[in-house]
């Protein structure tokens, strides 16, 4: 198939889960014999334009702030946004050139033909219903997550009108889990549009093998961590829908009982302050570092080799990716489990293939004994191996690709 996707995100231009998936189904879809072509955002406007190679080409058009004159046809919800105004006109700028140059350049001028375009999230998915219009081929709207689940009921109207438009015009709306499925059906998508397809993770690079004995050792005392004492790893953003103030209120009710513990929050966010303060508050200092960066792939491993259990209370989690990467290098996990979390979808949480536990996010003390059941189990390690051997199962990338393009053939001629 000769497929074209629109992702705002795709490295080196990643700043959260859209990204990993974006480059890892289209790198495995090349590898399958598949023809990609892939839209994305020109990152302050430093990146090639165009890049081709074997099978694979990537467009980045060069942006031009509109803000000033987008902001005359703006409603009252958009104006609110401030300076966060410019994101949104970038958005909108992407998505235009990206589908001029689609339609007009590649199809009109240079006669290519395509049979699948795949819009991720509302960053993509208008570029996707402008090209489908004008070329009536089958569109595909990926829904990584919605504008009500990630401001928790809040949010930009425009945002849920885009979104809720991509759900009427596309052939097929793709989603990552059963609980996220539920949740659109909730809001007008059409049920017999939707399909689940969950994300994954490439067990042959998140393998706890990776890293020997002496190279995590050095990483625990680089960060004060004693060979007693066992790290409680999160991370994610620093935002409301991740939990990690959540989790911080968590923690005094677990040092209670295992006070030998240090937790570990690798992320940024608009909330670093109020979590920094937080934990000042608690008198808590010793036993939480707060690591406020975003760190390449390898180190973002070699934090998960170094820990003993990882804690994911999110709110609102579509699918999760870091709990299946959290997973795959055979840790046990603690993880959010109520509303739309598609990681109640990946953990276990009960019998002989058990591999984490599942929480009410929303309170701290159900977050602490969801901790103290890993912490107090005689078996956490084979509850991190029967993890792993969960993540070979059902959450490899192959598996992704494939039922990706399972469902593209439901709906191609």
């Amino acid at each position: 198939m000769k497929i074209a996707h629109f992702s705002w995100e795709y490295p080196p231009a990643i700043w959260g889960g859209l990204g990993t998936f974006a480059f890892e189904l289209t790198q495995k879809q090349i590898s399958k014999g598949h023809q990609v072509t892939v839209f994305a955002i020109n990152d302050q406007n430093k990146m090639k334009v165009y890049d081709r190679n074997n099978g694979f080409e990537i467009y980045r058009p060069y942006n031009l702030d509109l803000s000033s004159t987008l902001s005359i046809f703006s409603n009252d919800d958009l104006r609110s946004w401030g300076q966060n105004f410019k994101f949104f006109a970038d958005v909108i700028n992407y998505n235009y050139l990206s589908a001029s140059f689609f339609v007009n350049d590649l199809i009109k001028n240079q006669n290519k033909k395509y049979d699948i375009i795949d819009g991720h999230d509302w960053l993509g998915i208008i570029g996707g219903i402008v090209a489908k219009k004008e070329l009536d081929i089958p569109l595909f709207f990926h829904v990584h997550s919605t504008e009500g689940g990630r401001s928790l009921g809040d949010g930009s109207d425009t945002i849920k009108k885009i979104e809720f438009q991509g759900g009427q015009s596309a052939n097929c709306v793709i989603t990552v889990s059963h609980a996220m499925k539920e949740e659109l059906m909730q809001i007008g998508f059409p049920r017999e549009k939707l399909r689940v397809c969950w994300n994954g993770v490439d067990p042959k690079k998140y393998d706890p093998n990776r890293f020997s004995s002496e190279e995590i050792k050095r990483f625990r005392n680089k960060y004060g961590i004693n060979d007693d004492e066992k790290m409680v790893f999160f991370i994610g953003r620093l935002v409301t829908v991740k939990g990690a103030d959540k989790l911080v209120k968590a923690l005094p009710y677990v040092l209670e009982e295992y006070p030998k513990i240090k937790l570990f929050i690798l992320g940024i966010g608009d909330m670093e302050k109020q979590i920094r303060d937080l934990v000042t508050s608690l008198n808590i200092e010793e036993n939480v570092i707060i690591h406020n960066e975003f760190v390449n792939e390898k180190e973002r491993i070699l934090h998960y080799a170094a820990s003993d259990l990882v804690v994911l209370p999110s709110l609102y989690e579509p699918f999760g990716i870091v709990c299946t990467e959290a997973m795959s290098m055979a840790k046990p996990v603690v993880v959010g489990a109520r509303g739309t979390n598609g990681m109640r979808e990946q953990v276990i949480s009960a019998g002989s293939e058990k591999s984490g536990v599942h929480v009410n996010p929303f309170d701290p003390s159900d977050i602490a004994w969801g901790i103290k059941q890993i912490l107090g189990s005689d078996d956490m390690e084979n509850i991190g191996n029967n993890a792993r051997k969960r993540v070979i199962d059902c959450f490899s990338w192959d598996a992704v690709a494939d039922r990706t393009t399972e469902i593209y053939r439901e709906f191609v001629k």
